[in-house]
């Protein structure tokens, strides 16, 4: 179950298995919603589109009709009422879950039927707007990734492989003893990089109050790689890079050649690369990679020049037109949940 999503959008069959994860024993039947009561501040409510097992912590709900229609009431459950509610009834520490004595209290205004029916009507549509437009991005971000796979993750005639560290400076400017005391710095540490190519907010703080890991100095143009889970792709192309400090668990990449900059931040979003860095990670609680591994790294240039803006404009369009279908399906949740909010 996905956060603040109606959807079932994975399980798994246990039709060929020989017996039951003991585990998983509670029936559902399409039709009901399923509401996970181990961490409800997780937001995870769906409406069951098959029969199925679920396991013991999810509630298995359906409508008494004489109150509430069917296709109104999985709405319910994704109010801000509804999960300030359960999450104030959280109990334990280690497996943090609240009762179904906690949500059977739970109460809320509700609409007259005919209006149910009409809210319904309008909260589905736009459901199927979200869902529409998620439909656009998975193919986006497929055709990305297809596309830098065929690009870099294969051999190819007039290309030629360098290492990193021939062709750009890795970490190569870093603050110091000597550095002002009070010089005020965003800082881009390993939490900064919210999601693959997207840097959320970042802390302004002085170099006396900043941590001892703040360290490295972003450049225009560089590219920033998490070394903490490189397989989870915290990498960012920072055009703007001025008074930005990264975590020394980052690697700050400037190439030497301004116009492949675009093109190799690409390749590390290649299963290659991935699979490179899975091969070399030490640790167990925080697998990492060092910035020898990255300085060590054969890039794929070709030797035809006019072909690596031609490729890397492909691949930057494809980033822009998902960043932009990503916007949308912000935006059209944000509406929708205002929406539901105003209802419950």
């Amino acid at each position: 179950m996905d956060p603040e999503c109606l959807h079932v959008k994975r399980w798994a069959s246990q039709e060929n298995s020989d017996e039951l994860n003991p585990t998983f024993y509670k029936i559902f039947r399409k039709g009901q919603i399923l509401f996970p009561t181990r961490n409800p501040h997780l937001r995870r409510t769906v409406l069951a589109s098959f029969d199925g097992i679920c396991g013991e912590k999810t509630l298995t709900l359906e409508p008494n009709e004489e109150f509430i229609l069917p296709e109104f009431m999985p709405f319910l459950f994704h109010s801000e009422s509804f999960y300030a509610h359960t999450t104030g009834a959280i109990i334990g520490s280690t497996n943090p879950h609240c009762r179904w004595r906690d949500v059977a209290n739970y109460e809320f205004l509700l609409p007259p039927k005919d209006q149910q029916a009409q809210l319904a009507k309008l909260l589905w549509a736009m459901d199927g707007v979200v869902e529409k437009e998620k439909e656009v991005l998975k193919e986006l971000d497929n055709t990305y990734l297809t596309l830098v796979d065929n690009l870099f993750s294969k051999n190819k005639e007039d290309w030629k492989d360098y290492r990193l560290d021939k062709i750009s400076s890795i970490n190569s400017d870093s603050l110091n003893s000597k550095t002002d005391p009070d010089y005020e710095f965003q800082y881009l540490d390993l939490a900064s990089i919210i999601e693959p190519k997207v840097i959320g907010e970042m802390k302004i703080i002085k170099y006396n109050d900043a941590p001892s890991r703040a360290k490295r100095i972003v450049s225009n143009n560089s590219i920033v790689l998490a070394m903490v889970r490189p397989y989870q792709k915290a990498f960012a192309f920072v055009e703007i890079g001025k008074d930005i400090v990264a975590s020394t668990g980052t690697a700050i990449i400037n190439m030497h050649d301004a116009n492949i900059n675009r093109f190799v931040f690409h390749q590390f979003f290649s299963k290659k690369f991935t699979r490179y860095c899975e091969d070399r990670m030490s640790g167990t609680n925080y697998p990492a990679i060092t910035p020898k591994v990255i300085q060590e790294y054969k890039v794929s240039i070709p030797n035809d020049r006019k072909l690596i803006n031609v490729e890397a404009s492909k691949l930057d369009i494809l980033e822009q037109s998902s960043r932009s279908v990503k916007n949308k399906v912000e935006n059209s949740q944000s509406l929708q949940k205002s929406l539901i909010n105003q209802i419950f």
